[in-house]
């Protein structure tokens, strides 16, 4: 069955609650332990990435999380593998020291053991008063299970991995200096947007930013009333097809459509093309593997910008005629779709297509306003610094989000390919420094 948070309520009784909690911690897990399928040995262990840690390390401390907040912090157990306690915490070793693993097996049976322990625990837990901790370690897995994903694509990438593993994708990142990659082109000035034709008008207004749900995040906490100015807002991501025009007019070689420090990251780490660049996906599909300089450079290319985090969330989440009052289950709205479900006709997620789909392929998942793909297909970057809501309580440690709050990271929204239902939600919110493109980004553009 697809995940559905919401079918649960904030005073549901402790047998709905363990049932409910039972059968996402099981999806998570069976989702986890598939993304393993022909994963061999050196994979497993070796770091693909100076960013990210070897996939069997994310494994291991998904079973690690789960005893520390569960068994230990939870029912005050004494730690049932403290040999694991420095390998596997986040705190632990330094990325590039979380190479010398146990085997698959062997981090299999941790985590059998762990969740047996869990689901004793589980009859007593005080869910009344825990249900979110749980629920936080279930996104926690989910969360986890994209940066796998992300990782062995890099190893696909470097041709390391497994034919078994297969993933749509054909291009390296060549460091090739921005002077030599494509033939000199013209100063290029940029258009006059076009609207409305690819462009949507939301109207100015108050629109509730947020989420206060039993599984919402601590940095999606307190939801709160913004004002938001009149804007537009592109009605698909943008495409292969449209960022091709910004590479073929010489965007990375001419400054003036670049940030100063964009410019400076340019000149750092000389690149021509987002990083998953896939000509075999067709122009149709939306670009992926941009840096938020990249994705800033091209939105000042067409004479446009990144839209803010509120924007974004109003567009996805809010519908033209709301009142201001709270009149019904769907307001604010979960999904850009309304109450319905999340089901694979909606939106691209899950890795249910390996890859990206085009941009118009699920018009049932259209936001109210007529914008495709605000959930799935590729995370889009916002022109907003990762900051706390007002009221913010950090939880369940002051790590998960607060360590964040440091304006070097940026929001991104929506969710990709990869992502887990358990985190797709219109208010959820994703961050990321601008210098990283790896991940399965993209953006839209706003205007005004």
């Amino acid at each position: 069955m697809p995940f559905d948070f919401r079918q649960l309520s904030p005073v549901a009784t402790q047998e709905n609650l363990q049932a409910s909690i039972y059968k996402h911690l099981t999806q998570a897990r069976q989702r986890t332990l598939q993304l393993f399928d022909g994963v061999d040995a050196q994979i497993f262990r070796l770091q693909a990435n100076p960013d990210f840690s070897p996939v069997g390390w994310h494994l291991g401390h998904i079973g690690f999380t789960e005893g520390l907040w569960l068994l230990e912090q939870g029912a005050g157990y004494a730690p049932l593998f403290p040999n694991y306690r420095r390998l596997f915490a986040a705190d632990g070793l330094a990325k590039t020291e979380r190479q010398h693993l146990p085997s698959f097996a062997e981090i299999c049976d941790y985590l059998s053991q762990i969740r047996a322990a869990v689901w004793d625990y589980l009859e007593v837990a005080p869910l009344s008063t825990q249900a979110g901790l749980w629920y936080w370690l279930v996104q926690h897995e989910s969360q986890h299970c994209e940066t796998i994903t992300w990782v062995l694509q890099l190893h696909h990438l470097h041709g390391q991995q497994p034919a078994t593993f297969t993933l749509p994708l054909t291009n390296r990142d060549w460091p090739v200096p921005p002077s030599t990659t494509t033939p000199s082109a013209p100063p290029f000035l940029p258009p006059t947007p076009t609207m409305p034709n690819n462009m949507i008008y939301i109207e100015g207004g108050a629109f509730l930013c947020g989420y206060e749900g039993l599984e919402a995040l601590d940095n999606e906490k307190s939801a709160h009333w913004l004002q938001v100015n009149s804007f537009w807002i592109d009605r698909y991501p943008v495409t292969q097809g449209d960022y091709r025009h910004f590479i073929e007019a010489g965007g990375y070689r001419q400054p003036q459509y670049w940030s100063a420090a964009g410019w400076q990251w340019l000149q750092n780490h000389p690149v021509n093309h987002p990083f998953h660049w896939n000509t075999a996906d067709g122009d149709g599909h939306p670009v992926c593997g941009v840096s938020w300089y990249e994705a800033d450079a091209y939105a000042r290319f067409v004479g446009k910008r990144l839209p803010t985090e509120a924007e974004w969330e109003k567009a996805a989440c809010w519908h033209p005629d709301y009142s201001g009052t709270q009149d019904s289950l769907d307001f604010p709205r979960y999904y850009p779709w309304g109450k319905d479900q999340l089901t694979s006709a909606h939106c691209n997620h899950g890795g249910g297509h390996q890859g990206t789909t085009p941009v118009d392929y699920y018009p049932r998942g259209q936001s109210a306003y007529g914008c495709y793909d605000l959930l799935g297909n590729v995370w889009e970057w916002t022109d907003t610094w990762f900051h706390a809501y007002p009221g913010f309580q950090p939880y369940p440690y002051k790590g998960y989000s607060m360590t964040y709050f440091d304006q070097l990271h940026r929001v991104l929204k929506g969710g990709s390919w990869a992502t887990q239902s358990p985190v797709l939600r219109c208010a959820f919110r994703n961050w990321y420094e601008p210098r990283i493109r790896i991940h399965f980004a993209g953006f839209r553009c706003a205007y005004g």
